[in-house]
């Protein structure tokens, strides 16, 4: 828990020199606002904590996020319930996932590769099938699962936090999880001790995918039209919330509560410059350097373990 208490050191300077430089950030509005904005990048940040532990990449989600997120405003147009459209998010984002697992987990192929493809492909096919047009005149029950907005809120905040926590315990209690740390520790043995690695990259890209339709559900309910350029930029901040939360970017280490950190601070930087009076463009920078940072940290760590031996 060392590196989860670290950061959470770190979210408190930064919440206290908010406090002492601008303390009109702790407006009850603003912070529901940080809250809400967040949710879907934790939700994506917890099917990317699987796959970095297994030492894999996926820089599609961004391009899966739309996809989703159109597909859930046209369904929700056909008058189909919103329990279904919340399913069929979900399943499209898995479905997707599942494409990039065929060829990573079967195929061999590297992951940084094939997301980058299947990212240029999401995109293309959305430019191409909507014309950049957004998905307009959306069903009352869309905008906050039609439950107003305080109690959608609510419901958003609840699904979170149980999503959360349920993949924590599952990580950490289940053999599924023990093994998707094996796997990203060192897959040849975790393979030799009978864990199916294949198995496991394939489900985990499959968990992304899932992940990445839930996350478009809850961002595209908030708004009363869907952009068909959402999630421009969204695996960064995902991928740097990550690795700013503890999880090695070799594989192998990490923990739900340290991406839960990581995605409060990330959270917390974008609209404490607005409040700073520094520019917001400085804030994808910031998310750069960290994913850096986190790399030459997981480095610097790797060679000592090495030189103590």
């Amino acid at each position: 828990m060392k590196r989860e208490t670290t950061i959470f050191l770190a979210l408190l300077a930064i919440l206290a020199i908010l406090a002492l430089a601008a303390p009109s950030f702790f407006q009850v509005g603003n912070l529901r606002d940080v809250v809400l904005s967040n949710v879907s990048v934790l939700i994506a940040a917890i099917g990317m904590t699987v796959i970095i532990l297994i030492r894999q990449i996926d820089i599609s989600i961004g391009a899966q996020f739309a996809v989703c997120g159109i597909a859930a405003g046209l369904l929700a147009k056909t008058g189909l319930p919103m329990p279904l459209v919340a399913l069929a998010s979900i399943a499209c984002g898995a479905l997707l996932g599942s494409l990039n697992a065929a060829f990573v987990a079967l195929l061999k192929l590297p992951s940084i590769v094939v997301t980058l493809a299947a990212m240029v492909v999401l995109r293309d096919a959305i430019r191409w099938s909507t014309g950049g047009a957004w998905i307009q005149d959306l069903p009352p029950q869309f905008q906050w699962f039609g439950l107003g907005q305080t109690r959608g809120e609510w419901l958003m905040g609840a699904l979170a936090l149980m999503t959360i926590a349920a993949s924590a315990w599952a990580l950490r209690n289940l053999a599924a999880g023990r093994a998707i740390y094996a796997t990203g520790s060192d897959t040849e043995a975790a393979r030799l001790t009978g864990i199916d690695t294949q198995a496991i990259t394939f489900a985990a890209f499959m968990l992304m995918g899932a992940a990445s339709g839930m996350a478009a559900l809850l961002d595209s309910v908030r708004f009363s039209e869907i952009q068909t350029n959402a999630g421009v930029g969204f695996e960064l901040k995902v991928i740097a919330a990550v690795v700013v939360g503890g999880t090695s970017i070799n594989g192998g280490r990490g923990s739900m509560l340290g991406t839960l950190l990581g995605v409060a601070i990330l959270g917390v930087i974008g609209p404490a410059l607005t409040f700073l009076g520094v520019n917001a463009f400085w804030e994808k920078a910031i998310q750069g350097a960290i994913i850096l940072s986190a790399v030459m940290l997981d480095a610097l760590l790797a060679r000592s373990r090495r030189l103590a031996r």
